[in-house]
């Protein structure tokens, strides 16, 4: 999580995402960079409503900040976490998938509360979800658009931003068969339905 008092913004970390690359890059002109613990820097809409806001409102006097998020295509988004947990450093770890094929981390990630360890990964649609008390993303994006990503930071906050990657998986290639496709579709349609209203 990125916060900008000035600019009266807050940027919401979507794991996946690309927000360790845009953390590092805008960290020196941040008022507040939360970058660990992980359930910290990673705050969805509902955990930032509950304990970040009501914090700024009663400390700082503020209630008119804006959120900022991005989102990444649902099977690019599962993708990356497979090749994130399939990286070397997580062999012999309970959530590794080095002995799992994608279809396989699908499959089991389409079991809702009793997936495996390896494919419990949340849900975007869940970390982005509007509050019953009006609090939401005023500002998503695709990951897939990222000059239209940063020419809104760049007017926002009034700076050139140069992006390094950071982070990033080995490349493997990935598909999955047309019935787990539709599977996945159907399974996960509020993924599918937030990713495809974005324009």
């Amino acid at each position: 999580m990125i916060v900008f008092w000035k600019q009266k913004l807050v940027f919401l970390s979507v794991p996946k995402t690309g927000t360790t690359a845009i953390e590092e890059a805008l960290a020196p002109s941040a008022d507040m960079v939360i970058s660990n613990p992980p359930e910290l820097k990673h705050a969805p809409v509902y955990r930032y409503n509950r304990f970040f806001r009501p914090m700024f409102e009663r400390a700082c006097k503020t209630d008119d900040l804006e959120l900022l998020a991005v989102m990444r295509e649902p099977v690019s988004w599962l993708a990356s976490w497979y090749r994130y947990r399939r990286r070397d450093f997580m062999r012999g770890h309970s959530n590794s998938t080095h002995d799992v094929s994608f279809e396989e981390f699908v499959q089991e990630y389409m079991k809702g509360d009793k997936k495996a360890a390896y494919a419990n990964v949340g849900s975007q649609a869940k970390f982005l979800e509007p509050r019953p008390n009006g609090v939401k993303v005023d500002h998503l994006f695709r990951y897939e658009d990222q000059p239209r990503l940063l020419s809104f930071l760049e007017d926002r906050l009034a700076q050139k931003i140069h992006l390094e990657r950071r982070n990033s998986s080995p490349e493997i290639p990935l598909d999955l068969p047309e019935a787990t496709m539709q599977k996945l579709r159907k399974k996960c349609a509020a993924e599918f339905e937030l990713y495809e209203s974005l324009t």
